[in-house]
């Protein structure tokens, strides 16, 4: 089988064997910009994770960052279905919010509203917090 036979597996290899991250060179980005954790603490990607272990995996994607909690119960060498993935873990990840209560984009555009003019662009950057030089500051 896919099991380690007692030991430990690296943390990146363990991460993509369970499907947390689409491949094994995306496992090994994550830990080095100190997105995996073990134990509460920052790994580099060729630490070894045993059972019992506390995994936290920080994903980042278009709309945030969501952080999983992990507890490995197995260890996995290759990659595996996600059935027997999700057997290999006992997630201990916080339930998100219902709807209703998450906080809604400050900036959402109508769907079907076309491409933002220039000046709604500069807008939606100001929001944003993004700094670019208007023509006022530039005449400075």
């Amino acid at each position: 089988m896919t099991e380690g036979s007692g030991g430990s597996v690296r943390v990146d290899a363990w991460c993509w064997a369970v499907r947390l991250y689409k491949s094994r060179s995306q496992a090994t980005a994550g830990a080095k910009a100190g997105h995996i954790r073990i134990n509460g603490v920052r790994v580099k990607a060729s630490q070894p994770v045993k059972i019992g272990d506390e995994v936290r995996v920080t994903i980042t994607f278009p709309g945030g960052a969501r952080e999983h909690v992990l507890l490995v119960k197995q260890l996995l060498v290759k990659r595996v279905g996600a059935p027997l993935a999700a057997l290999a873990y006992e997630d201990r990840t916080p339930a998100l919010p219902p709807k209703e209560q998450r906080a809604a984009p400050v900036f959402a555009r109508e769907r079907g509203a076309g491409r933002p003019t220039k000046r709604e662009r500069r807008e939606l950057d100001q929001l944003r917090g993004i700094r670019g030089v208007s023509r006022s500051q530039a005449e400075r």
